[in-house]
């Protein structure tokens, strides 16, 4: 993507200061945007705005509280004049919740790994819906889901209610896309597969796992994702490059959706 396909635009990050939000914010900034991000880490907060400087916020909060991106988008029309694009990247794993394979999901599990991954997400596009409207400007959504909502890996990914979270997430973008596209509100997700963040160092850390994954997204040697493999969907998602694309889910994945993650022997 060109430097300047963000160029004049704002987007907020719910879920910005580490990962996979921090790098696509800083892909927004060098693509031109101005970025609000949020977290729930004062430090990496702290650390955050230090590195973007005038080109962005960073601000304290959960994304589970549903004023947070409220909050944040109104920062962004403060600050920057301007709200153009939300891109919820705010969620995880519920293992060590209560989430794991049904017989032995727990109650509060299912209710803690909902609310952290879907009812998150809803909220703060919501909150972005209602903005978009309100200033009559069209406007961007794009959500973080994941291949494990439509490509299952039993053996050694079996959190299903963080599955059916991820699933949900792309029948709701879906019915957004549709209802809101008269208004000129793009609705979209980016799927991934395995990557290096700090919520994935249960996989990366275990060998079975890992000798699974270089078969299962072979691309790039078979390893796990990078952050920064995803920005340039990212960016492009958020673009008027992709002004005509709606109620899609892109998996950026290294493959990991169109193999069985068995050896090969060609």
């Amino acid at each position: 993507m060109s430097h300047g396909a963000l160029h004049d635009r704002v987007v907020v990050i719910i879920g910005g200061t580490t990962g996979l939000g921090l790098s696509a914010a800083r892909a927004c900034v060098a693509a031109g945007a101005k970025v609000v991000v949020c977290g729930r880490n004062a430090d990496s907060v702290a650390a955050v705005q230090a590195e973007l400087g005038k080109d962005g916020l960073a601000i304290v909060g959960d994304a589970q509280d549903s004023a947070t991106a409220v909050e944040a988008i109104r920062l962004a029309e403060t600050k920057f004049d301007r709200f153009d694009a939300l891109y919820h990247v705010a969620g995880g794993s519920g293992r060590r919740l209560g989430d794991g394979p049904l017989h032995e999901v727990t109650d509060a599990g299912i209710a803690a790994t909902l609310n952290l991954n879907l009812a998150s997400l809803i909220a703060s596009n919501r909150a972005a819906v209602q903005a978009f409207l309100r200033n009559n400007t069209g406007g961007v959504v794009l959500n973080m889901g994941s291949v494990l909502g439509f490509s299952p890996a039993p053996q050694h990914f079996a959190t299903h209610v963080y599955a059916a979270a991820k699933s949900a997430i792309n029948g709701f973008t879906k019915s957004c896309a549709a209802y809101y596209a008269t208004h000129d509100i793009r609705f979209n997700v980016v799927a991934p597969a395995l990557v290096e963040t700090p919520m994935a160092q249960r996989a990366v850390a275990n060998d079975d796992i890992m000798q699974y994954v270089r078969h299962k997204q072979p691309l790039a040697g078979g390893r796990a994702g990078l952050p920064q493999d995803l920005d340039g969907a990212v960016v492009f998602l958020l673009s008027d490059a992709a002004r005509y694309i709606t109620g899609q889910v892109l998996a950026v994945d290294g493959g990991w959706s169109v193999n069985d993650g068995a050896p090969r022997h060609d």
